[in-house]
């Protein structure tokens, strides 16, 4: 048994959340101490709790294995039976430096202490560079797995070395773990990207660049399907649609404030005959130069201008993820200007009402709505002022307010120039991400001097709002791929059906059908291999195709065919055109169905 333990700590009497960071940076000690006995030559990094659990980074002499994961983790075990204490003391920079003489990475932390009050953690003979915060001893550490490696850059930045980081979740209980476990196997079954490969949606090819999305055929008919839909709803609204170019000069971003905020998640700037150019992370400062280039009066405000604009950001590489995360992006955007604060409040709420409508129509119900302001001390992030971030703040909590709509607030998540209505998505893989944004900006009107001739004759200044609906149609159609885990409703569906002949003698029948089909505008496909039936309707269940309609000898005779839904439910012999009705009503209505 362990000896007395310094700084007892009674850990039934911390709240969860403190207590499980304390078992989590606990177990990230003896993930490294364990290190150390696996490769002695090892450089350690840091090692934090984090939501699930916790990890730490290593520069090592070779690539980890899964055979080492298993290995340390029966090595932790071991530490974790010994109950050794956990024991914080104060040493002097001049010790710390001797002791981590070997460690460049512990030596470049050692730098970032201003001040003299260095601390230090010690168990069994490991010991790390350490601010505290852990538990009495390795015995309370609880159920735990090593789950992952993935590549980490030390700070950070791809201007230091890189890393491999071991990733562990660690819960109170095995019923948690197993559970997060459960929660995590489900991730995998649902995610984008193997859903997307293995449909044919999308690809992201080396030789073209990571994030940069390629969309194949049958994805880009899902993207094509939620463009025209999206467009034909703004239009409505009145919206008038353009198209800018992705190309601008630097100059337009510095006027923005674009290129101070954003410069380095922007692509390298371009020169040519003495000019700068770059690709635009933003669709604002083009459409504001639509507004500048005309006078306008008050009888035309609001002027709603929308575009599927394409964004370029510098992502970085660790940060790319499918669809979800890209380079290459094209946002449903729009820019409203309005004459004064009520037609602002009136535009914002018609913007929640249709994404509520949006939504509602995807079958989309996982998500709220957030808040997010600006932080009055940060002159340096957000535009300093005060009065402007009041009225902004204000105006977006009472149009939320008044529609009755949950929201929650966030300091520190605002854009630059103004406060935000984000609209939070939890995805399959558990994370909590912004799907789509309303901005209120009085800012940029200001920066690039915007005016319209008021009723009195005077010139007025008009308040812009930013705003998406469908988000970027590279992360909608990720998200949607995760909801309906490939399942797409028949209007979103890139094969609607698939016509199956029994025999190759159906075929010219199963054709004759297919042309009924395609006259109403559905996608349709013959499958005229001379497969057996039954591997025909697999592989189409396989495509996650809606319908089936197979034909034979009694389908042919009486202008009918036997319809199967995509789940396996046979509905049995029906006429063609009492399918081909069907199949154009779930269609033209957008019902979730099959």
């Amino acid at each position: 048994m362990p000896g007395p333990f310094e700084d007892h700590v009674d850990l039934a009497t911390l709240a969860k959340e403190e207590r499980l960071a304390r078992m989590r940076h606990s177990a990230a000690h003896v993930l490294a101490e364990a290190m150390l006995d696996l490769m002695p030559e090892a450089a350690l990094g840091i090692g934090p709790p984090i939501d699930t659990g916790f990890y730490y980074d290593f520069r090592l002499p070779r690539p980890l294995t899964q055979d080492d994961l298993a290995w340390l983790e029966d090595r932790m075990r071991q530490s974790i039976t010994r109950q050794h204490a956990f024991q914080m003391a104060a040493i002097t920079r001049a010790e710390a430096e001797a002791r981590w003489q070997h460690q460049p990475f512990k030596l470049d932390l050692l730098h970032d202490i201003a001040d003299d009050h260095i601390t230090q953690c010690t168990h069994a003979a490991f010991t790390d560079l350490c601010r505290g915060g852990h538990v009495n001893h390795t015995g309370e550490i609880p159920a735990f797995k090593l789950m992952s490696i993935a590549g980490a850059y030390w700070r950070g930045s791809e201007k230091h070395p890189m890393l491999q980081r071991v990733y562990g979740a660690l819960f109170e209980s095995q019923a948690e773990l197993d559970a997060y476990e459960q929660q995590l196997e489900e991730a995998r079954r649902r995610d984008h990207r193997r859903i997307g490969r293995d449909l044919k949606l999308f690809d992201v090819i080396d030789a073209v660049g990571p994030g940069h999305v390629i969309w194949l055929p049958a994805g880009a008919t899902i993207r094509r399907e939620l463009q025209r839909w999206i467009e034909d709803l703004e239009i409505e609204r009145g919206y008038q649609h353009v198209t800018t170019p992705v190309v601008a000069k630097r100059a337009l971003y510095v006027r923005s404030g674009h290129w101070d905020h954003y410069r380095e998640a922007m692509y390298p700037v371009m020169e040519r005959e003495g000019e700068e150019y770059v690709l635009r992370p933003m669709n604002c400062p083009s459409h504001i130069m639509i507004y500048e280039g005309s006078q306008h009066s008050y009888r035309e405000l609001p002027i709603r201008i929308a575009e599927l604009g394409n964004m370029h950001r510098w992502e970085k590489s660790g940060q790319v993820t499918g669809m979800s995360r890209v380079r290459i992006m094209t946002l449903n955007d729009a820019h409203i200007f309005c004459a004064d604060i009520a037609q602002v409040e009136q535009e914002v709420a018609g913007v929640l009402q249709l994404m509520e409508e949006v939504y509602g129509v995807l079958g989309l119900k996982n998500y709220t709505y957030r808040l997010s302001l600006g932080d009055p001390n940060d002159h340096e992030k957000y535009v300093d002022n005060p009065s402007m971030w009041e009225a902004g703040e204000a105006l977006l909590r009472r149009v939320m307010q008044g529609m009755g709509l949950e929201f929650h607030e966030a300091a520190g998540e605002a854009a630059f120039y103004g406060p935000k209505i984000d609209v939070q998505f939890n995805t399959a893989q558990g994370k909590d991400e912004t799907l789509v944004t309303v901005q209120v900006d009085f800012h940029l009107p200001a920066q690039f001097q915007l005016e319209y001739v008021a009723e009195d004759g005077s010139r007025a200044r008009p308040i812009m709002v930013h705003r998406g609906v469908i988000s970027t149609l590279e992360r909608m159609v990720a998200l949607l791929i995760e909801e309906y885990e490939g399942n797409f409703p028949l209007w979103l569906s890139p094969t609607q059906a698939m016509v199956i002949p029994i025999a190759d003698r159906h075929v010219p029948y199963a054709q004759e059908v297919a042309a009924q089909l395609k006259a109403q505008r559905l996608r349709v496909e013959v499958d005229s291999r001379s497969d057996r039936m039954n591997a025909k309707i697999r592989d189409a269940q396989l495509r996650k195709i809606p319908y089936m309609l197979v034909v034979g000898d009694r389908e042919a005779a009486a202008q009918a065919a036997a319809l199967r839904v995509r789940g396996g439910k046979d509905l049995g012999a029906m006429p063609v055109l009492e399918i081909v009705e069907k199949l154009r009503g779930e269609r033209d209505t957008r019902a979730l169905v099959p």
